[in-house]
């Protein structure tokens, strides 16, 4: 991307990926093979229990909210060290309150039949990936996909969503089939302030679906939406220091907070040019800039901000309609069913090579694994329970990308094509802090063998998971991630029942008063296998562990209403980014009250009510 002044962009950041999902775009993600959307929970409870509590007097979830306010009050781009040093103090802090227990950073594994032509994806993930270069022998891109939430570009949080926004809706830029280097999309060129705080745009020329055409306008009145709209869910990646940071006006104070109607800091200064004024130095702004929530949209197609009355209600722009100037335009959407987008023949950048893409929503392992071998999905990947890390053949590219082909499948015979990328992604067992206490919390965490789950249960498809943030964007770096690792206290690679009973009898939890809670996993035959692993090993131990499945979409709306208690999720970078990954931890960010009435977006961790507690 051109930049005036000569500071490149990328400079300010510590490393790029290793690898990456989205279950919510831009963030979340679950699901053994990529559902997406990530929230956890976790609760805090008096009592402690050796490992860690804090710095002098302050506790583990007092530490977590003054790093963040410590990273977020020093933005500039020579306060990197200020920053990193905080966030890592917010990892010590989960870690050692044990609000969220890492288990794998993830693996992306696709496999596609030899009459597709397809990209191999980068480790930003595949719901990165547009199919406007995507090929079949008919015309027709079969897919399989997980319950889809949304349709809203800045409602959607899970990656279900995403592949379909990412087809319908364009950025400004956006990273190619999911590869972490940002390019232009919709952007012709930008060029930044000399002192980092203003970014100018000049926009392509481009067409919408329903035949208007794109302007500077547009990303005023879309970037209001996000700002403004009551279904905004991401208006903090717009807003907040450690975010993008517009310029705006606030009125009310504290949870009553709203954006006042067009006091954002983004004008339109002719139709092509588009001028965002930052309130500090953002060294990711374009990496945010990629996210779905930042999207096109035509003005006033939706009537639910002030000076609009809409041609659309939110709600149907949630569920019918999609107007969007990417290469595919919606048809259909059968909540639960199916997803069909067909070509746009006017898409700015050439017709696609498809004519339709087809999302079938599976999302139970077998069914799914039936589908496949009936040669229904183009582009799939394997539930691990059926897949055979013996089967894959293949070699690293020049990406770090492994290349070859995998098979046979069911039938004995068929060879398919393959990809592994290692991916910027982390999948985690959370906790509600305010229904399980946290003796209860790190008895699981010492019963938890990293190596056995990944490699008994998951076929090796992931890395053990220390830290929530993955070791190639670590604060601190590789160094200060081998020491994190090094100081892990709960037993590494090991079950270790000794220990879990001590910290659960200091906790006043025994075989014959034990606490009681339930584990809810995706509907997946792994995780489920692995909740029943973590059951048993922690039966006479002082915790009766009930153990349950729920659809993807079920498990993300209990887990907003705090209707949880310990669960799987995952979480996918939508950029390299330490604090993209970390805001979801800021303790008052975690109050599952306000995420459920939009005004928090942190974690299902309720971790604040240990604040609430000290007080």
């Amino acid at each position: 991307m051109p930049n005036d002044n000569g500071v490149s962009r990328r400079s300010f950041l510590k490393a790029t990926s290793a690898g990456a999902a989205t279950a919510a775009v831009a963030g979340c993600f679950g699901g053994d093979e990529g559902n997406g959307d990530g929230n956890g929970d976790g609760n805090g409870n008096e009592s402690g229990n050796g490992n860690g509590n804090g710095d002098g007097d302050l506790s583990n979830v007092e530490k977590a909210q003054q790093a963040w306010e410590r990273a977020q009050d020093n933005p500039a781009p020579e306060d990197e060290e200020t920053r990193m040093e905080a966030y890592l103090e917010m990892e010590e802090a989960v870690r050692d309150d044990m609000v969220l227990l890492p288990l794998y950073h993830g693996l992306t594994e696709r496999m596609w039949y030899d009459h597709v032509d397809v990209e191999p994806t980068g480790s930003l993930g595949g719901h990165r990936q547009q199919h406007n270069e995507t090929s079949t022998e008919d015309g027709e891109l079969n897919l399989i996909n997980s319950t889809v939430t949304s349709l809203d570009p800045i409602q959607s949080t899970d990656t279900a969503s995403a592949v379909i926004i990412n087809q319908v809706y364009e950025n400004l830029v956006h990273y190619p089939n999911g590869v972490p280097e940002v390019e232009n999309q919709l952007a012709e060129e930008v060029n930044v302030s000399d002192d980092l705080l203003t970014y100018t745009f000049t926009i392509k020329e481009a067409q919408y679906h329903d035949g208007s055409e794109l302007t500077a306008s547009d990303f005023v009145y879309a970037w209001r939406r996000l700002a403004e709209s009551a279904a905004s869910e991401r208006a903090n990646f717009l807003l907040e220091p450690g975010f993008l940071a517009v310029e705006h006006e606030t009125e009310g104070e504290g949870e009553d907070a709203t954006t006042v109607p067009d006091s954002l800091g983004v004008e339109a200064v002719d139709d092509r040019t588009l001028e965002v004024t930052l309130t500090e130095p953002q060294p990711s702004a374009l990496d945010i800039l990629t996210y779905d929530s930042f999207a096109a949209m035509p003005e006033g197609l939706v009537g639910d901000i002030e000076g609009y009355d809409g041609q659309y209600t939110q709600e149907e722009i949630s569920q019918e309609v999609m107007v969007g100037c990417g290469p595919f335009q919606f048809e259909t959407w059968e909540p639960g069913t199916e997803q069909i987008l067909t070509a746009f023949g006017d898409y700015h950048d050439g017709a696609p090579n498809l004519d339709r893409i087809h999302w079938q929503v599976i999302e139970d392992d077998e069914t799914i694994w039936t589908y496949v071998n009936e040669g229904n999905a183009d582009i799939f990947g394997i539930p691990t329970a059926y897949y055979d890390q013996e089967n894959i053949d293949a070699e690293e590219d020049d990406m770090g990308r492994d290349v070859g082909t995998y098979g046979p499948l069911e039938d004995g015979e068929t060879v398919v094509n393959y990809l592994g990328v290692s991916e910027m992604s982390t999948f985690y067992f959370a906790f509600n802090a305010a229904k399980v206490p946290k003796p209860v919390r790190q008895a699981m965490a010492y019963v938890t063998d990293h190596e056995e789950l990944i490699n008994q249960v998951f076929e090796g498809r992931g890395v053990e998971a220390f830290s929530f943030t993955p070791p190639g964007i670590f604060p601190g770096g590789n160094e200060a991630y081998q020491t994190f690792v090094d100081e892990w206290q709960y037993s590494p690679n090991d079950t270790d029942r000794e220990s879990a009973q001590q910290v659960l009898e200091e906790g006043g939890h025994t075989a014959d008063d034990p606490f009681a809670l339930t584990l809810t996993t995706y509907e997946s035959e792994t995780f489920s296998e692995a909740a029943g692993i973590t059951r048993d090993k922690v039966s006479d131990l002082g915790i009766e562990l009930d153990t349950e499945e729920a659809e993807f979409s079920t498990l993300i709306s209990r887990g907003q209403d705090g209707d949880l208690e310990m669960y799987s999720l995952g979480w996918i970078w939508s950029y390299p980014s330490v604090a993209y990954g970390l805001f979801g931890f800021e303790p008052a960010n975690t109050n599952t009250d306000l995420i459920s009435q939009g005004e928090a977006d942190g974690y299902y961790l309720n971790w604040e009510a240990e604040l609430e507690n000290e007080e």
